[in-house]
């Protein structure tokens, strides 16, 4: 009867120094799992707002260009003459100062006008998940 109660004491008396590292084990893998998907699911929404931002921004220089017969001088110029509300944030580099702008080809029909802007990249120099630097979007 001893040896009972011996026993059933014993296993009455919690888990195990294997048990307790095991169960460290998987929780440290899952939650590394984890923050690694929530880290790419960060940067696809990033991108997927940088995609946005330039295709808005592009056509307000196209909308721009077809109702003035010229491009903006600068970014601005689209926001004072209402074809945006604002500027957006660049959301790869948080500033909204930072965009690229590429000047617009001289007219050869009026060399005095100026070239104005053509395009808009981001100023970030970091590489997308796809591998392409974010300032050639």
């Amino acid at each position: 009867m001893a040896r009972r109660l011996a026993a059933r004491v014993a296993s009455d008396a919690g888990f195990t120094l294997m048990e307790i590292m095991i169960v460290m084990a998987l929780i440290v893998t899952l939650a590394s799992v984890g923050l690694g998907v929530y880290g790419n699911s960060v940067t696809r929404a990033k991108e997927a707002t940088l995609k946005e931002d330039l295709f808005r921004m592009r056509d307000a220089i196209d909308q721009y260009y077809a109702d003035k017969g010229k491009y903006p001088a600068d970014l601005n110029e689209l926001v004072a003459a209402g074809y945006m509300r604002r500027l957006p944030e660049d959301p790869m580099t948080q500033k909204n100062d930072s965009w690229q702008v590429v000047p617009a080809e001289p007219d050869p029909n009026n060399p005095s006008n100026e070239p104005g802007i053509y395009n808009v990249t981001s100023g970030s120099e970091g590489l997308a998940l796809d591998g392409t630097k974010y300032s050639d979007w």
